[in-house]
């Protein structure tokens, strides 16, 4: 086990109070045909990740691992403060809000480069914008090309799917001039205070946010950049503005690489040997593949299963924003953690 991921967890053997996956299918049952609503895209979520963890294959929801954590953390979470770096753009206005679609829409597969981090996209881009407070106006993000995007971040070679990351930028300059007069926060405005439907407006406006994937025919939904918006939103405004949301507790965990590495760490998920030798050696594992999908949806349904347990055994309401942030701080301090490796502009 990695040191850094243990350090913070000492466990006890309980036994297991389980949670299936029919359970929560029968909860969160998908809804078909006609215009999903905004409360049915997270239903969705988590009832077609709760699909995959039924029947999957490489992948394992350990009951006695959940428990194990749990218990460890108890009534709370280590509490760990959005932006705890220092790293992100923050002025508590409008400027903020079209900062973090832009992070947000470039938010994804750093790891083909080994020195190149989420740190130096989110603090590169806020150098930008503080140096040149137009740098993310409509009208530029549609004229942004792969070595201007390089400058911006002061990279000084090519980004991992360079081509992709400068036209999910354009996509945003077009559709937020065409829809939104140019302003995410106009976007944001528009939801009413709520995350979900922010979630729905996104992936419906933008189309790189639509992280969709098919599961032994059957559609998978996960959201993750869209719904890190809204978490990211929350953070930076600490619940209030543009980040006050009356369903915040509705979003689920963002399905990376980071945190499916962490709960294999904490015997939350178990993989198969293929799946761990493919991982130990550094191979690459094809987008949309069964792998793939249950690494990520496997570790949405077990998150899901953590917080539902917290509330059964403490009654505390704990928020998958704020496990997954948790979660996440646990590995990125991992410097020899080892994730499963995907081309994707999801993640």
């Amino acid at each position: 086990m990695c040191a850094c991921v243990a350090c913070p967890l000492g466990f006890s053997l309980r036994s297991p109070i389980y949670i299936s996956a029919q359970s929560i299918l029968a909860h969160f049952s998908l809804r078909r045909g006609g215009e999903r609503s905004s409360r049915a895209a997270m239903d969705e979520v988590r009832a077609s990740s709760a699909w995959v963890a039924s029947r999957s294959s490489h992948v394992t929801v350990d009951s006695l691992g959940i428990e194990r954590v749990v218990e460890t953390i108890k009534e709370s979470i280590p509490k760990v403060e959005w932006d705890y770096e220092g790293i992100h753009y923050c002025d508590n206005g409008p400027l903020t809000v079209q900062y973090l679609l832009v992070v947000d829409a470039l938010n994804f597969c750093f790891w083909p480069d080994k020195e190149l981090t989420y740190y130096h996209l989110a603090s590169g881009l806020k150098e930008a914008l503080e140096n040149d407070k137009s740098a993310f106006d409509a009208d530029r993000l549609q004229k942004y090309t792969g070595p201007e995007l390089r400058k911006l971040l002061k990279w000084p070679r090519p980004l991992p799917l360079e081509d992709e990351r400068v036209r999910l930028l354009h996509e945003v300059g077009l559709e937020l001039e065409g829809n939104f007069d140019g302003k995410a926060s106009n976007l944001v405005e528009s939801c009413g205070k709520s995350a979900v439907k922010l979630v729905t407006l996104v992936a419906r406006h933008f189309p790189g946010f639509r992280d969709h994937s098919v599961y032994k025919g059957h559609q998978v939904f996960l959201y993750k950049r869209a719904q890190i918006f809204a978490a990211d939103l929350w953070g930076a405004f600490k619940g209030k503005g543009y980040g006050e949301f009356r369903d915040i507790g509705a979003i689920t965990m963002f399905a990376d690489y980071i945190v499916p590495a962490v709960l294999q760490q904490l015997g939350v998920l178990r993989y198969s040997s293929s799946l761990a030798k493919t991982i130990e050696a550094n191979s690459e594992i094809g987008s949309g593949t069964e792998e793939e999908v249950e690494l990520r949806a496997c570790t949405v349904y077990a998150v899901e299963r953590m917080r539902e347990l917290m509330r059964k055994k403490y009654g505390k309401q704990v928020l998958s924003v704020e496990l997954d942030l948790w979660l996440w701080s646990i590995g990125v301090q991992c410097s020899s953690l080892q994730h499963h490796r995907t081309l994707s502009i999801y993640y």
